[in-house]
């Protein structure tokens, strides 16, 4: 084990050796690892020194809770104190729930007045993340007793699909139970970074991650070259993993056996169903006595179970490997991680639809873990062999006049990103300015997501076109947007940290690439009029300002020309046709043109004299 140096005068450990542990906070089970002379090491947990520690939290009637392998100790007890499968409900409202909750052996409800899932338990009322939090603060324990030393910082990874929510969910759970999480990376990432693939920066390849956990599925295509990791595209499902299989299991005995479906049965039935999975790995058939029946199963019985759960998987690949656009022979190998990716039909299905390789020489279990840990030794400073880069999946920007959509950062623009844009009033005097921030490819937002807004407060009153706004967006590596606004001439400066309450899956944000597509003509069409609308808007504002500040410059004919002029151009802007509207300011710009001049002659020989006048 590598040393640790301390700080004979305080007795504490000195900052620069501080350890960064590496987190698979997984749905069925999960993991925690650091790194001992440089390779990834997983920190055995328990005794017989498991690699892993059930994700499963189990109560007393007395509300004491019990965790990990100590919860499925006591489970017997009483099964519906047995909570699992939580992170499914990470950064959720009670209505995103689709009827999968129904099949757990425990309750699932709504908190009163709010959307937040609460699972009532021995007399109390708990959330997601509470309970990712008791297997957080026993990981961290784990590793404090293992490395003799404090542990206060971590990685920790999430399914590639998790939404801004969730990571923040993630976040504030690995809050509560003392650390301070450095970065959410995406497991499938992880995954090749335990592979060691980007370390050899002459060498470019195309791999495919399959990640079929517990709870959840993610399939990423990633280009690596030069030790930069570039995820090309995502796809899955956060409701599809092992724990289905596993309810097909419990399904199949109780039509078998006709056993009553309760809760109580599905508890005792999912974890003997669990073993009967992982036992015909090895071995052709699985038996087992329980409540005096003879259960069961057989590998053929198996895969026939598992076959339209795992036909999901593999569209779920195709669609990732098109959105990515390459053809299955651009990948150069497809590495499986999660412990149901062990099934012999996971192997088959991919090798007859992609006919590719298949890299599966590390535990799928402990792959997540190990990546982990190789990036908390990144942001430790140990190593600079790596880059991840993530992409950001639709455009994201403000809204302006005319409720136009202006993008600051572009769609598949990679992360993190920093970039700004000027802007100014449209009102003299304006003090006050709402910056409304939107996510989508439409030219007008009401067809896109409203993020988020806030107001730019007490910017010194001068005349519309003067102030200087400049409005930065700063996506961060977890995809959490911060947005500021600044009024460059005085310093004033607000800002917000966009936390979306709109939760978008990858068939939603293709919907709406789509239907950008689809509706491109009409949006260029509503954008042109909302142009020329914006552009007559400002010509009328300017030119009642440039009649009142050269009154006494104009003569009588010339300012009666202006007024009729400018009564055009609030006619055409009264009968809201671009036509009309383009050719009201065309016919404005000729008539008044010699005027224009005028001035301008006058401005300049005063200029030269040492006098002043205003200025158009």
């Amino acid at each position: 084990m590598s040393k640790i140096s301390i700080d004979f005068k305080t007795g504490k450990l000195k900052n620069d050796t501080e350890i960064v542990v590496g987190i698979d906070l997984g749905t069925t089970n999960s993991l925690i690892a650091c790194t001992i002379d440089g390779r990834p090491h997983i920190i055995p947990i328990g005794p017989n020194e498991k690699k892993s520690m059930p994700s499963a939290v189990w109560f007393n009637h007395e509300g004491k809770a019990y965790v990990g392998a100590e919860a499925m100790e006591r489970m017997h007890e009483a099964p519906m104190n047995m909570i699992y499968s939580f992170k499914r409900f990470m950064g959720k409202s009670y209505q995103e729930l689709s009827n999968t909750h129904s099949r757990l052996s425990y309750n699932v409800e709504q908190e009163a007045d709010t959307n937040q899932i609460i699972i009532p338990v021995a007399s109390q009322a708990i959330t997601a993340i509470a309970l990712s939090s008791f297997i957080l603060k026993e990981l961290k324990l784990i590793a404090e007793n293992y490395l003799k030393c404090p542990i206060s910082k971590a990685v920790i990874t999430v399914p590639a699909y998790f939404n801004d929510h969730q990571r923040q969910a993630t976040r504030e759970a690995g809050k509560l139970a003392g650390l301070n999480v450095l970065r959410i990376i995406n497991e499938p990432t992880a995954a090749a970074m335990a592979y060691g693939l980007g370390l050899d920066p002459l060498l470019t390849k195309n791999v495919m991650v399959y990640d079929l956990g517990g709870g959840t599925f993610d399939v990423s295509i990633l280009r690596i070259e030069n030790g930069v990791f570039d995820i090309l595209a995502t796809h899955g499902d956060n409701m599809l993993g092992g724990d289905d299989i596993d309810q097909e299991i419990v399904t199949h005995w109780e039509k078998q056996f006709s056993i009553q479906s309760s809760q109580e049965n599905n508890a005792a039935l999912r974890r003997i169903a669990e073993q009967a999975k992982i036992f015909l790995l090895e071995q052709p058939v699985f038996k087992y006595t329980w409540n005096r029946l003879d259960l069961n199963l057989n590998r053929e019985t198996l895969e026939q179970l598992s076959n339209n759960w795992i036909n999901k998987t593999i569209q779920s690949c195709k669609a990732a490997l098109k959105d990515s656009q390459l053809n299955p022979q651009d990948l150069d190998e497809i590495i499986l991680v999660g412990g149901s990716s062990r099934l012999s039909l996971v192997k088959s299905k991919l090798k007859e639809s992609f006919h590719r390789p298949i890299n599966d020489f590390l535990n799928p279990d402990e792959v997540v873990a190990q990546g982990a840990a190789i990036q908390a030794e990144i942001l430790q400073g140990n190593r600079n062999d790596w880059l991840l880069l993530d992409i950001n999946p639709l455009s994201l920007g403000i809204e302006t006049m005319g409720g136009l959509m202006d993008t600051i950062i572009p769609r598949n623009s990679k992360i993190p990103i920093q970039l700004a844009r000027n802007y100014t009033t449209s009102i003299d005097g304006q003090k006050n300015l709402k910056i409304t921030v939107y996510q989508g490819e439409r030219d007008l937002v009401q067809d896109n997501i409203k993020l988020g807004a806030f107001i730019l407060n007490n910017i010194p009153p001068m005349p519309a076109g003067l102030p200087k706004i400049e409005v930065k967006f700063n996506l961060n590596a977890d995809g959490i947007l911060n947005v500021s606004a600044k009024e460059l001439r005085s310093g004033i400066e607000q800002h917000i940290e966009i936390r979306s309450s709109l939760k978008l899956s990858e068939d939603e944000i293709q919907q709406r690439l789509k239907d950008s597509i689809s509706h491109a003509e009409t949006d260029a069409k509503n954008k042109a009029k909302l142009d020329s609308i914006n552009e007559l808007n400002y010509l009328i504002l300017n030119t009642k300002r440039f009649i009142n500040q050269n009154k006494d410059i104009l003569n009588q004919e010339e300012s009666e020309l202006m007024q009729n002029q400018l009564k055009l151009l609030e006619f055409a802007l009264s009968t809201d046709t671009k036509s009309e509207i383009d050719q009201a300011i065309n016919q404005f710009n000729l008539n008044t043109t010699s005027i224009a001049h005028k001035i301008m002659d006058i401005q300049l020989n005063n200029s030269l004299s040492g006098s002043s006048v205003n200025k158009i």
